[in-house]
C-alpha cells in the first residue's frame, strides 16, 4: 500500500494548462450517423445524444472499408463518399438483456477486427448486460452487488467480405460491476504486432474499476480484473473458464494470488489506448481521473499506475476526496509509474470538493501519416466533454521524466472559418471520439449529432509560444480565452493562471484582428470620451493592494520580459480627460507592464510605455529594481511614430536585467537603438551581485494604461495588443528574434 505524502494538499497539482498552439486543424464532415436510443430510456441527459458513436477504424484486409460502432446496438460499415450502413446489430443479437441506459459507457462499447480478419472472418466486441442476466448468468469475475455485466464476444463472419454479418457468436468472459460506471472500456490487438511475434493475435482489454475504485483497493488487488488492462489469446483454453487463454509471456503469469491474465493495474477509468507505429511503437493509454487529473500514459508491461492510492504524480487519499497531495520522500520504493502527460481540471474555488467540472480525456494517436506533415510525431487527443483537441510531441512523452506540454489546437471547418467542436457538433457537450484509419489519417467523432469528421488540413505553426521560452512564460493573453462564465475576464495561458479583466469595455474589447497568421482575436484599447474626467477607457490588468500572489515568480528574480504585439488605432498621445484645457495632452502611452509591489496602480517592475522624454514622446522600457526606489529606463532615438506606425502590426519586446542593470529593446525581432534616460545607478547594482527584484508580490498588471484598478484616467492607449508575453527572465536577442519568427515565418514545406 503507498503512503501518503505531505499533510498540506495542493491546489493547483499543474499549473501549466494546455497552452493554446498556433497550429490548427482542418476538420472536414466526413459522415452522418443514423439517430438512436439507450435501452431503457435514460434518465441521464447525458446520454440523449443523437448517436452515441465512439470510434472510427478500418477493417484489416479489406482497404478502405471502416467500422463504426454506436454504444446503442449497432456496427456500422462505411466508405469514404458513401452512407454508413448497419452490418451487426449487437442489440438484436444479445436480445433482451442488452442493456445500454445507465452509465456513460453502457452498451455496445467496442469492436476490435482480428488481424487475419479478412481470410478467418473473426472480430470481437464487448457489450453490456442486465435484466435477467445478471440472476440467469454467473460472471467469470465480479464486485459484490453487481449490477451490471460486461461479455467479451468473439464472432466469426461466414463470409468476411459481406456487406451484413452472417455467422457465430461465443462467449469469452464476462466480469460483474457494482456500478453503471467503467465497465470494460477499449478493447484492441496491437496494430504493429506482426505475424510470428509474441504479441500477435492477442486481445488487449481494458477493465475499469467500476466506478467504486475511490472507496475500496480493488484496482490493486491482483486477484480481480477490475482496475486492470487484460491482454488474453481468444484462441486459446487454458483461462478461468476455458474459452480464452493466458499468454506465457504475461508479467504476472505463475505469480500466487495474481490472475495470470493482467497486463498492467492501478487503473481507474481506462478510456483508449493506442500504439505509435513509430519510435519504439508504445502503448500509449488516456487515463480519466477522479478528483483532477486527465493522464497519458506509456504502458509497458507489469505497470502499476497507482489508483487509488495515487491519482496522477500525486497522493490520493480515500479520506480526502476534495485534495490531492505531494508524493512522499519514500515514493520510489511503491513502484508506481506515472504519466508522461497531463492535465488537470482547475476547477474555480468555490466548486464541490470532487472538482468534476466536465472534463475528461479520450485518448488518441500519433500521427505517423503523410498526408499532414505537421502533425507528425504529435499525439493527438483531447477532452471528450468540452471538445478540445490536444496534442503533445512524442517524443517528449518520457517516463520518468517531467510532464510534456499539453498543447491545444485550433479548429477550422472546411471553409477556413475559425470554429470550436462545440460549433460543430452544436452543443455544449460533444461526447468527442477520435478514428484513425489503415493510412494513419485522423477522425473525430461527436455523440452530440451523430457526425464524424476527417482531419484534411493544418493551419499555421505548432505553439504560438518558441519552445525555449516555454519554462519562463508566467503569463500568456492571447485574447481568445473568455473567462466561462464572465467574457469580461481574460484566462491566463502562461504557468501562473493569472486571469485579467478587460476594463470598462468587457467582451466588446476582443475583436477579429489577429497580428499574425493563426492569431484570430487581438484586444482594443482606447480612450472613450476625451471630454470626462469619468473612468470609462479602455484598457486591461488587475490590481491588488495586498499583491497578487499568483504573480510571485517574478519576486526576487534576475531579470523580466514584456513583449507582445501592438497595433496604434487612434490618437496617441490622448487628450487629457482629466483637464478642461483642449491643448492638455497626457505625457504617456500605456503598453504593458507587471506593478511593483507597492505600486498604488503606476509604478512598475517592468513597463513598456511610450514616454515623453526630453520634451519628445518615445518607445520606452522602464523598470524598478526595488520597491520605492528609483527606475531606470532606455529611451528609442527613433521617432515613435516610425516604430509604432498608424495601422500597422509590430511586434516589441523589452528585456530587464536587474542583475547587471541592463535594458534593451526590439522592434520585430531586432534591437532598436537606446539611451538610458537616468545617469548613475538607480537600480543600485554597482555592488557585488547577483541583484534581484524586490522579494514582494507584484500588485498586478496593467495594459493600455495606468491604473488598472479604474480609479483614474491616465496614458491611455488607442492601439490594439496581441499574444501579450510576461516571463520571469531576460530572454536573450537570439530567442526575441525567434519568438518573432516562430509565429510568422512560413511552416516548412
Amino acid at each position: 500500500m503507498g503512503a501518503g505524502g505531505g499533510d498540506d494538499p495542493i491546489s493547483d497539482p499543474i499549473p501549466q494548462n494546455p497552452i493554446l498552439s498556433n497550429l490548427g486543424l482542418t476538420l472536414t464532415e466526413f459522415a452522418t450517423f443514423p439517430q438512436s436510443s439507450p435501452v431503457p430510456p435514460p434518465t441521464d441527459s447525458r446520454l440523449q445524444r443523437w448517436a452515441r458513436i465512439n470510434y472510427l477504424g478500418e477493417v484489416p484486409g479489406i482497404p478502405g472499408r471502416l467500422f463504426v460502432p454506436d454504444l446503442n446496438g449497432t456496427l456500422y460499415f462505411l466508405r469514404a463518399g458513401m452512407a454508413p450502413s448497419p452490418y451487426l446489430d449487437v442489440r438484436a443479437r444479445v436480445g433482451a438483456n442488452f442493456f445500454s441506459g445507465r452509465g456513460l459507457g453502457s452498451g455496445f462499447g467496442f469492436v476490435a477486427f482480428h488481424p487475419e480478419f479478412a481470410t478467418n472472418g473473426r472480430f470481437y466486441t464487448t457489450h453490456s448486460e442486465a435484466f435477467d442476466a445478471l440472476g440467469s448468468q454467473q460472471p467469470d469475475w465480479t464486485q459484490p452487488s453487481p449490477v451490471i455485466h460486461s461479455v467479451l464476444t468473439e464472432w466469426t463472419a461466414t463470409n468476411p467480405a459481406a456487406s451484413t454479418f452472417s455467422g457465430t457468436r461465443r462467449t469469452l468472459l464476462r466480469i460483474g460491476f457494482a456500478s453503471y460506471l467503467h465497465g470494460i472500456q477499449q478493447i484492441d490487438f496491437n496494430p504493429t504486432a506482426q505475424p510470428g511475434s509474441a504479441d500477435y493475435g492477442l486481445l488487449y482489454v481494458a477493465v475499469g474499476d467500476g466506478g467504486i475504485g475511490y472507496t475500496n483497493d480493488d484496482p490493486q488487488d491482483m486477484r480481480i480484473p477490475h482496475g486492470k488492462i487484460l491482454r488474453i489469446d481468444p484462441r486459446g483454453t487454458n483461462g478461468v473458464n476455458g474459452n480464452y487463454g493466458i499468454p506465457a509471456s504475461n508479467p504476472f503469469v505463475g505469480r500466487p494470488g495474481a490472475l495470470g491474465e493482467i497486463y498492467a493495474l492501478g487503473m481507474r477509468d481506462p478510456h483508449r489506448f493506442s500504439w505509435d507505429t513509430g519510435e519504439g511503437n508504445r502503448m500509449f493509454l488516456g487515463h480519466i481521473g477522479e478528483h483532477d487529473i486527465e493522464a497519458v500514459y506509456d504502458v509497458r508491461a507489469g505497470d502499476n499506475f497507482g489508483w487509488s492510492e495515487r491519482e496522477g504524480p500525486f497522493v490520493f487519499k480515500k479520506t480526502d476526496l476534495c485534495n490531492l497531495y505531494p508524493l512522499p520522500a519514500d515514493d520510489a520504493q511503491y513502484g508506481y509509474t506515472y504519466p508522461v502527460a497531463a492535465y488537470d481540471h482547475n476547477a474555480p474555488p468555490d466548486w464541490p470538493c470532487t472538482r468534476d467540472v466536465g472534463r475528461a480525456i479520450v485518448g488518441g494517436f500519433v500521427y505517423r501519416g503523410s498526408a499532414l506533415p505537421a502533425l507528425r510525431g504529435k499525439y493527438v487527443f483531447g477532452d471528450l466533454v468540452r471538445g478540445n483537441i490536444y496534442f503533445t510531441n512524442a517524443s517528449e512523452m518520457i517516463r520518468g521524466g517531467p510532464l510534456a506540454t499539453v498543447y491545444e489546437f485550433r479548429i477550422f471547418n472546411s471553409a477556413g472559418t475559425r470554429v470550436t467542436m462545440q460549433d460543430l457538433a452544436g452543443d455544449s457537450r460533444v461526447d468527442m471520439r477520435f478514428g484513425i484509419d489503415r493510412a494513419g489519417e485522423l477522425y473525430v467523432l461527436a455523440k452530440a449529432n451523430g457526425k464524424a469528421w476527417k482531419v484534411t488540413g493544418t493551419r499555421g505553426s505548432a505553439s504560438q509560444v518558441h519552445p525555449s521560452l516555454a519554462p519562463n512564460l508566467v503569463a500568456f493573453y492571447d485574447f481568445e480565452h473568455p473567462v466561462p462564465g464572465n467574457s469580461a475576464q481574460e484566462q491566463d495561458q502562461g504557468a501562473s493562471g493569472t486571469n485579467i479583466n478587460l476594463v470598462n469595455g468587457g467582451a466588446a474589447m476582443r475583436v477579429a484582428d489577429g497580428a499574425y497568421a493563426g492569431s484570430v482575436t487581438s484586444m482594443q484599447a482606447k480612450q472613450v470620451n476625451p471630454t470626462s474626467a469619468g473612468n470609462d477607457d479602455w484598457k486591461a490588468g488587475l490590481y491588488s493592494s495586498s499583491g497578487v500572489t499568483s504573480l510571485n515568480r517574478f519576486n526576487q528574480v534576475q531579470g523580466i520580459t514584456v513583449m507582445g504585439w501592438f497595433k496604434m488605432t487612434g490618437q496617441n498621445p490622448s487628450p487629457n480627460s482629466n483637464t478642461s484645457d483642449p491643448n492638455d495632452f497626457f505625457g504617456g502611452v500605456g503598453l504593458a507592464g507587471i506593478l511593483t509591489g507597492d505600486s498604488v496602480g503606476h509604478h512598475a517592475r517592468a513597463l513598456l510605455e511610450l514616454e515623453n522624454v526630453s520634451g519628445t514622446l518615445r518607445v520606452v522600457a522602464s523598470g524598478r529594481r526595488i520597491d520605492g526606489s528609483g527606475r531606470q529606463y532606455l529611451a528609442t532615438r527613433e521617432d515613435w511614430r516610425t516604430l509604432l506606425p498608424a495601422n500597422q502590426w509590430v511586434f516589441l519586446a523589452g528585456t530587464f536585467d536587474f542583475n547587471t542593470g541592463t535594458i534593451a529593446l526590439y522592434k520585430n525581432g531586432q534591437p532598436i537603438d537606446g539611451f538610458y534616460v537616468v545617469s548613475g545607478d538607480p537600480w543600485g547594482v554597482g555592488g557585488p551581485g547577483p541583484h534581484y527584484t524586490s522579494a514582494t508580490n507584484p500588485r498586478g498588471l496593467k495594459i493600455g494604461g495606468s491604473y488598472p484598478q479604474d480609479t483614474n484616467e491616465t496614458n491611455p492607449c488607442n492601439c490594439r495588443m496581441d499574444s501579450l508575453m510576461f516571463l520571469d527572465r531576460a530572454v536573450t536577442a537570439d530567442e526575441v528574434q525567434q519568438q518573432y519568427l516562430h509565429v510568422t515565418a512560413p511552416p516548412l514545406p
